[in-house]
């Protein structure tokens, strides 16, 4: 039995000028990761337990657990002592909670008897992949686990970016209507695990693929747990001076039309109402008449440069370009969209937080041309590469139907979906109605959401909900 596991006789040493001193266990394989300055840390705590059925010296430091095997002394140059005495490391940063581990009897009354620390870990895994991970830390002291789990208390305070409560937004209709089921099993309980108390309400998030990069339900937990913090660029929507709604993404014309379909068609199920809508909008394909104000996008850098060739501000800010004429379809979109039927992105150029909207134009055009464009969307070839395709990079747009008459389901052989004289939107997968000139204006990392690199985005398979 390893001599941590008996009662006080192996205490933990408290941060001081004697721990300042002690030598940290030699560098070796598996460590080579840890960045200088954390393994130069100063150790809060030095102890014995039993990790992995091996006796071994654990030292906590500031940024990391490290800890190496105890093994009887051998000859210098034994190959066999090299391999077993590698040291190994976790990042504190990884650890998002820690439990006593105790064994519970039937006949056992009170808390049971203690086997020692859990640690429960975050590991990141291929293609943006995350994984939740426990280590054991055995050791039967009472006095000298109490000492060590009140330290990793004490550093997992001191993550302030973490959630301590939730707004959970739940979308019962998903993955097969087994939305509701997979969240009880396997993102409530590491919630629970990290301490989260959370709330959760029945709706829709158009969001989740182009944050996390990957439609992976326990990915998306874990960056909650851990903090993961990425500020997300925000749109507004109005209408004579009126605020709407806020959003990321919409579509006026095929796809208004498509999801105001699908809407009244709730009674199928979604993949039958979305394929319905689609074909129903394409068999009614027409153009909308309006007009289209928008502002470029100036980057930073560029509007600078003007500044330096002595060009006015309101050249460089307040040159509003207008386009008038049929289209098809209007896609002002913040995030890229990445889904099953676009994995590239319906608007593969554009990021989370880069300040600016892609504004996608299908003038009027035969109806094989335009299904061939949105046929693109879900291979590998260019899908704005059409003579009626034109795509800008703006950070406002204004969209100003010219026919008064709005827009009315009867004429698809159903009755009344949209409000008398309105025109419908698709603002991220949700039908909004407008009467008039519709004003989109970007608000650059108005929020923070807990998601991934905004970078790694490229191999997302998730279902679509912006038809």
């Amino acid at each position: 039995m390893p001599r941590g596991r008996r009662g006080g006789r192996v205490s933990a040493l408290e941060g001081g000028p004697e721990e300042a001193a002690a030598p940290a266990p030699a560098p070796a394989a598996g460590a080579s990761q840890l960045q200088p300055p954390a393994a130069a840390a100063q150790t809060l705590l030095r102890g014995i337990f039993e990790i992995r059925r091996s006796s071994c010296d654990v030292v906590l430091s500031e940024r990391a657990l490290r800890w190496r095997p105890i093994v009887p002394e051998r000859p210098a140059g034994d190959s066999k002592c090299d391999v077993q005495c590698k040291e190994e490391f976790i990042e504190v940063k990884d650890i998002f909670s820690v439990k006593l581990k105790r064994r519970y009897s039937a006949k056992q009354q009170g808390n049971g008897t203690l086997l020692g620390i859990t640690l429960f870990i975050c590991l990141k895994k291929e293609q943006n992949k995350l994984k939740d991970s426990t280590l054991d830390l055995i050791n039967l002291s009472e006095d000298h686990c109490d000492v060590w789990f009140k330290q990793f208390k004490k550093i997992l305070a001191g993550f302030s970016n973490r959630p301590k409560s939730l707004k959970v937004i739940l979308n019962p209709q998903s993955h097969k209507k087994e939305a509701t089921q997979i969240y009880h099993e396997k993102v409530e309980p590491l919630l629970r695990v990290a301490g989260i108390k959370t709330d959760v309400t029945s709706s829709t998030n158009v969001l989740a693929h182009s944050l996390h990069g990957i439609p992976h339900v326990v990915t998306a937990t874990l960056h909650i747990i851990m903090g993961h913090v990425q500020p997300v660029d925000v749109c507004t929507f109005s209408t004579t001076g009126k605020l709407l709604r806020f959003g990321f993404s919409a579509m006026f014309g095929f796809g208004g039309r498509t999801l105001a379909l699908a809407e009244k068609h709730r009674w199928m199920s979604p993949n039958q109402r979305r394929d319905f809508a689609v074909m129903k909008a394409l068999a009614k394909l027409k153009p909308e008449d309006c007009e289209i104000s928008f502002l470029p996008f100036i980057s930073s850098h560029d509007l600078e440069e003007r500044k330096a060739e002595g060009s006015p501000k309101s050249d460089c800010n307040d040159q509003w370009q207008t386009i008038q004429g049929q289209f098809l379809n209007v896609s002002i979109m913040a995030i890229p969209c990445l889904c099953s039927v676009a994995p590239r992105g319906l608007a593969p150029n554009t990021r989370l937080n880069n300040g600016s909207m892609a504004l996608i134009i299908a003038r009027n055009t035969s109806r094989p041309e335009f299904i061939k464009h949105l046929k693109r969307y879900a291979g590998v070839k260019n899908q704005f590469n059409f003579p009626f395709v034109e795509t800008y990079t703006v950070g406002e747009v204004k969209v100003r139907p010219r026919n008064n008459s709005g827009y009315s389901l009867e004429e698809d052989g159903l009755h009344a979906a949209a409000s008398e004289n309105s025109f419908p939107w698709n603002v991220d997968g949700d039908l909004m109605e407008a009467k008039s000139e519709v004003q989109v204006k970007l608000h650059p990392r108005l929020i923070n959401l807990y998601g991934g690199s905004t970078e790694e985005m490229n191999d997302s398979q998730g279902t679509c909900n912006c038809l």
